[in-house]
């Protein structure tokens, strides 16, 4: 595929090879047939990164090409969602003579939000000094009532914000209205739309559940504040402080009263449940945690968390990787019985798979 190009003619077939090879991929453990929900063919990525290229006056967007490494010149970025693609040249047209904002410019990083917000991260290779960010004020003042744009400026250990760090998603989920601040350099579902219905997948399949959860690798809380009203009481643990912080801000947003976020790995959650021991300040003894959530990175689970989730009436497994689904469901399929499985489109026109699997204890 043409780097930054989208083919929606081939979408649907390209799609269909996916789902046969995680079909194939898990048919030994008698998985059922896959739910299957789709991306928009177009405009679908919230998270976009590019290096910029200065040639004389003119300046653009670049990517590089995974196997040539050839730089690829991005006039227009038909993967990123609207927010991103239509700010993407009105950016350049007000930096370009800017000599402040242009100097040493080299790359751009882009996060925006389905409600619209957008924080745009310029990345110098020169420190930045306070007439930097008079200009970035400038800038913004400039767009606004046209674009809901914020900047913030990098350099090597420094970092500059013209107002926050964060946008704050805002979306409809089963009637609810959920809100998350999500944070710059922080980890975002990159597809919203397939992130809105992963979360309702996974909602569904916690609505007829009962007693409390526990959520490995829960991040800003993506998955927990979704899913919290499912259940008496949510324990979800994380590594990262960034994520944590953001987690807590997150709750109190939604106004969620039933969930925990402790700072943990999934290694030392299972050493501390197999040991008998309270998770840091919180007793176990009351709780009936009958259901996990993991939503591993593309390594999976490694073997004590294996042994850990074995333990739960019902997993829900959210996977950024087949191949290590499958692994971990070698031990996971003695004790535990495929109900659903389901494969989510985040990046559509790559080899990327999301999957979902509900596991139920034999």
């Amino acid at each position: 595929m043409s780097v930054g190009q989208v083919f929606p003619e081939q979408y649907s077939s390209q799609l269909a090879t996916k789902v046969e090879q995680v079909q194939q991929l898990l048919a030994e453990f008698a998985a059922p047939a896959a739910e299957v929900f789709t991306s928009a063919p177009q405009h679908y990525r919230l998270r976009a990164e590019f290096r910029i290229w200065h040639n004389g006056d003119d300046i653009y967007h670049a990517m590089f090409d995974s196997e040539t490494r050839d730089k690829v010149r991005i006039d227009y970025f038909p993967v990123a969602c609207n927010t991103i693609a239509d700010f993407m040249p009105v950016l350049l047209k007000h930096i370009q003579f800017n000599h402040e904002l242009r100097y040493k410019l080299y790359q751009v990083d882009y996060l925006a939000t389905l409600s619209g917000e957008l924080l745009v991260s310029l990345i110098y290779k020169r420190p930045l000094t306070n007439s930097w960010l008079e200009q970035a004020r400038s800038l913004t003042e400039a767009l606004a009532g046209q674009h809901n744009v914020k900047f913030i400026g990098r350099s090597r250990k420094q970092k500059l914000m013209v107002t926050n760090d964060y946008v704050t998603e805002q979306f409809a989920l089963d009637g609810a209205n959920l809100r998350y601040q999500q944070v710059e350099g922080s980890f975002t579902q990159p597809n919203g739309e397939v992130n809105r219905k992963m979360l309702g997948w996974a909602k569904q399949i916690a609505s007829g559940l009962s007693g409390d959860l526990l959520e490995l690798y829960c991040g800003n809380g993506n998955f927990s504040i979704a899913l919290a009203e499912c259940f008496n009481q949510v324990v979800a643990t994380e590594i990262s402080r960034t994520s944590i912080k953001s987690a807590q801000y997150n709750i109190a947003l939604n106004n969620v009263d039933n969930l925990q976020v402790l700072q943990m790995s999934a290694e030392d959650v299972a050493a501390a449940l197999q040991q008998g021991t309270q998770l840091k300040q919180l007793d176990l003894a009351g709780m009936q945690l009958n259901t996990v959530l993991v939503d591993p990175p593309r390594a999976g689970l490694d073997s004590g968390t294996e042994q850990l989730v074995s333990r739960f009436n019902d997993i829900i497994y959210i996977s950024c990787n087949p191949q290590t689904l499958a692994q971990n469901l070698q031990q996971l399929g003695k004790t535990h019985q495929i109900v659903k499985l389901a494969v989510f489109d985040q990046f559509p026109y790559t080899h990327h798979i999301e999957s979902g699997v509900w596991l139920r204890k034999r």
